[in-house]
């Protein structure tokens, strides 16, 4: 294994320091815009202003307007017809917050990144991924926006679709940034072909998994079946791909349960991982990596069938979609612990 200077040791420190503060802020993003979509709040702010929106309504003429324009809207019209001002304020300010939180996240990513370039302190085959997770922040805005205006139209609600994308993008954002820091703070290659073949299946498998959850909130798929095992009387739901192929992403029986099949394959083979990295090996990280799956496995499960049982109450199921990404968490800490540690990075 190649040592690093004392110098690249510092810049990698700092790089990892860096990702990390971001990271946690991004789980505290998609945390907070899972809150957002269950107070279903997501609609109140009905333009988009990048500048100019990060000021909010500050006197009673401007919250009054603010309020009037959300009324020519689909959601007021349809559901929220005679919500008065403070209850408009209760669901403005989720989405206002979720907003400024991702303006946030882009200045903490941007303003060190350029300083970090400039400064040249970050390995050359570390920059390429570093300026693609700039594009793909500044493209989750674009698609946030995208996704608001599919619920401004017609119908008092946002696309599933456009939903389930702008989840799977704040995810993969998360997921890259964990995996640059595991790698970068061990000294090792950032590359993703280093990812082994059961790492790659588990990654791709919980991942999924979470695009199957953007599709139960995007429907409302959990309030429908508030049962477990059985979905109502049965195990197999009623109605079970009665509309067809399309019922994959649009039919709430389907979306449901496929999603707890999906659910139960992943469980399956997450612990079929740890318990034979437990038994076979000896390094202490991928010991530690299977362990932190198996607790993560445990407690997801257990907030899965809670969030079922609850009718999706707004903690459980708030809490269930954050343990989905901790779940991705510890699989991207077994994969990384578990590749082979002889590439390192140049200085």
């Amino acid at each position: 294994m190649t040592t690093l200077t004392m110098e690249a040791q510092q810049n990698a420190r700092w790089i990892a320091g860096w990702l990390g503060v971001c990271a946690v802020t991004i789980l505290g993003m998609i945390l907070l815009g899972g809150v957002t979509r269950l107070t279903e709040s997501g609609l109140s702010m009905v333009d988009w202003r990048p500048i100019m929106g990060i000021i909010p309504p500050l006197t009673e003429t401007q919250w009054l307007d603010t309020f009037a324009a959300y009324q020519q809207y689909p959601e007021y019209q349809k559901i929220n017809q005679g919500m008065d001002l403070a209850g408009f304020k209760q669901i403005f300010w989720f989405e206002y917050l979720h907003r400024v939180l991702g303006r946030l996240i882009g200045l903490m990513y941007f303003i060190p990144l350029v300083i970090f370039a400039l400064r040249r302190m970050i390995a050359p085959q570390l920059l390429p991924t570093l300026v693609l997770l700039l594009f793909l922040g500044a493209a989750q805005g674009l698609l946030g926006w995208y996704m608001v205006k599919s619920g401004l139209v017609d119908r008092p609600s946002v696309s599933q679709y456009r939903l389930t994308a702008h989840l799977g993008v704040a995810v993969a954002i998360y997921a890259l940034m964990m995996w640059l820091l595991f790698r970068v703070t061990a000294g090792l290659s950032p590359s993703l072909k280093h990812i082994g073949p059961m790492g790659g299946v588990l990654i791709a498998g919980v991942y999924l998994l979470i695009l199957s959850g953007g599709f139960m909130a995007g429907t409302d798929a959990g309030f429908a079946y508030p049962t477990w095992p059985l979905m109502g009387e049965t195990f197999v739901p009623m109605g079970y791909y009665a509309e067809g192929w399309l019922a994959t992403f649009e039919g709430v029986a389907t979306i449901h349960f496929n999603h707890r099949m999906l659910a139960y394959a992943i469980a399956a083979l997450v612990l079929f991982v740890s318990v034979r990295s437990l038994r076979q090996s000896a390094e202490p990280r991928v010991r530690r990596g299977a362990m932190l799956m198996l607790l993560a496995l445990t407690f997801q499960i257990m907030l899965g069938i809670g969030t079922v049982l609850s009718q999706v109450a707004i903690p459980m199921a708030a809490t269930h979609q954050v343990g989905a990404v901790l779940l991705l968490t510890t699989v991207l800490f077994w994969s990384h612990a578990h590749t082979d540690q002889k590439l390192v990075m140049s200085a």
